[in-house]
C-alpha cells in the first residue's frame, strides 16, 4: 500500500533491520541521525529563530543528550521534564515553562532551578507566576482555531482570546513581571500554511495596540510547533513552510522583526521512529465479510494513541508487500473496544499475511512511547531503542 522508500532510505532501512532483528515486539526504534538532520534542516530554514524542542514529543534521554549538545533550547511541560533535562547540564536560560496549566508549587520549583520564562493564558496562573517567580518574563498564548486544518488540533483547551491576552499583558506589568511576548500554536501536523498568516496578523495587532495604548513594547513571538512529519496525508516541504511564514512575518513587521521562537516536536522526531508489531490474530466477522480484522500486539494503549479518531495516519508496511492486497481493519491486543486503529479508513495489507508476521509502522518517533499506558490488561509500556 505504501512505498517504503518514500519514508525511509534503503541505507537506513537495512540499518534498522539489522539493529531490530532480535528485539521482542512491540518495540520502537529511534534513529538519532534522522533527528540530527531534521534539526539542522529546521535551523537552516529559519536562521533568525531560536528553537525550543518540545520534550513531550520524545523525551528519550539519548534524544535529549544529543540535542542539548547541539545547543538547542527546550520547551518544558512539567517538573519531571525539567528534572530530566537538567541532568544534561542545560543552563536555565535555554528553558521555557511552556505549559499554561501548572501548579503554584511547580512554578516555584522552576524558579528555584533558575527558569525565568513562563507561558500563561489566564489571570489566576499569572498571579501565581508573579508570586512564585517574581520578575520573570511572561508570554501570553492566544487562541487559534485550527480544528479544520490540523490533523491533531490544539484549540479550545489552550490559549485565550486576543482581548484577554491584551489584559493579561497589562496585568503582568502591574504585577512586576516582564511582558515578553505573544505565543500561539496552529495545531500539530498543520497542513495549511496560511493559518500562520492569520495568527501572525493577530499577534501584530496586539503588539501595536499594547505599544500605542499602554506603552508596553513586546519583543518576542513564540510560534509554537505545527510543522509536519511524513505521514500518509501529503504536506508541503519544510522549505515552503519557511518561505511563506517568513514572508508573513516580513509583511507584518518589516525591519522591526521581533525575536522569533519555534517549538517543534513532531517535525523533529516523528520521521525518526519505526514501530514494529507482530500479527496476533487474523479473522473475519462473518463468512462473506470483505475486510479482515488484523489484530497485532501494539495498539492505542501502547504506542498508537494518535490513531484516536483515525487522526494520524501512519504508513504501515510488511515484508510481504508487492503482491495482492485486501482491505483490513487494524486493531490492538487489549480487551477494550476502543483499541481499533483504523476501521473507517481502510488500509490494505497482503492477502497472504499470517499470524506471526511483522508490521512496520513508519514515522512513529513522536508521541508514541510517551502516550503508552503503564499496564492496561497487564501489557507493559512499549519499549524504545535508540540507534546512531
Amino acid at each position: 500500500m505504501f512505498n517504503r522508500a518514500d519514508y525511509v532510505s534503503d541505507k537506513d532501512w537495512q540499518k534498522f533491520l539489522s539493529f531490530s532483528k532480535d528485539l521482542e515486539t512491540p518495540n520502537i526504534v529511534i534513529n538519532l541521525h534522522t533527528i540530527k538532520q531534521n534539526f539542522i534542516r529546521l535551523k537552516d530554514s529559519f536562521p533568525y529563530a531560536r528553537i525550543y524542542y518540545a520534550i513531550k514529543a520524545n523525551p528519550g534521554e539519548p534524544v535529549l543528550k544529543m540535542l542539548s549538545e547541539m545547543g538547542i533550547c527546550f520547551d518544558i511541560a512539567s517538573r519531571y521534564e525539567l528534572d530530566r533535562i537538567l541532568k544534561f547540564d542545560v543552563s536555565p536560560d535555554r528553558l521555557s515553562y511552556g505549559n499554561t496549566i501548572k501548579k503554584a508549587k511547580d512554578i516555584e520549583y522552576f524558579y528555584q532551578k533558575g527558569v525565568r520564562m513562563f507561558a500563561t493564558d489566564s489571570k489566576e496562573d499569572l498571579k501565581n507566576i508573579a508570586k512564585y517567580a517574581p520578575g520573570s518574563r511572561v508570554y501570553v498564548r492566544i487562541l487559534i482555531d485550527t480544528s479544520a486544518t490540523a490533523d491533531w488540533p490544539l484549540s479550545r483547551k489552550f490559549g485565550c482570546h486576543p482581548d484577554m491576552a491584551y489584559d493579561l499583558i497589562v496585568m503582568a506589568k502591574k504585577l512586576g513581571l516582564t511582558p515578553y511576548g505573544i505565543s500561539f500554536h496552529v495545531g500539530s501536523q498543520q497542513r495549511d500554511i496560511g493559518v500562520w498568516n492569520d495568527a501572525i496578523a493577530k499577534t501584530k495587532y496586539l503588539f501595536n495596540s499594547l505599544e500605542v495604548e499602554e506603552g508596553i513594547r513586546l519583543s518576542m513571538i513564540n510560534m509554537g510547533g505545527g510543522f509536519p512529519a511524513n505521514y500518509v496525508e501529503p504536506t508541503n516541504n519544510l522549505s515552503e513552510y519557511a518561505r511563506e511564514i517568513t514572508r508573513y512575518l516580513e509583511e507584518d513587521f518589516g525591519e522591526e522583526m521581533p525575536e522569533i521562537i519555534l517549538e517543534p516536536g513532531r517535525s523533529l522526531v516523528g520521521d525518526s521512529g519505526i514501530l514494529t508489531s507482530e500479527v496476533v490474530l487474523i479473522s473475519r466477522k462473518n463468512n462473506t465479510a470483505l475486510a479482515r480484522w488484523v489484530y497485532q500486539d501494539a495498539g492505542k494503549f501502547n504506542g498508537l494513541v494518535e490513531t484516536l479518531d483515525e487522526a494520524i495516519k501512519y504508513p504501515v508496511i510488511t515484508e510481504k508487500d508487492g503482491g495482492k492486497e485486501t482491505e483490513v481493519i487494524l486493531a490492538g491486543p487489549t480487551c477494550d473496544s476502543m483499541d481499533i486503529m483504523y476501521e473507517n479508513i481502510k488500509y490494505k495489507l497482503p492477502i497472504d499475511l499470517k499470524i506471526g508476521d511483522k508490521l512496520y509502522w513508519l514515522t512513529t518517533g513522536a508521541y508514541t512511547s510517551t502516550y503508552a499506558s503503564v499496564e492496561f490488561n497487564g501489557f507493559p509500556p512499549i519499549k524504545t531503542y535508540f540507534m546512531e
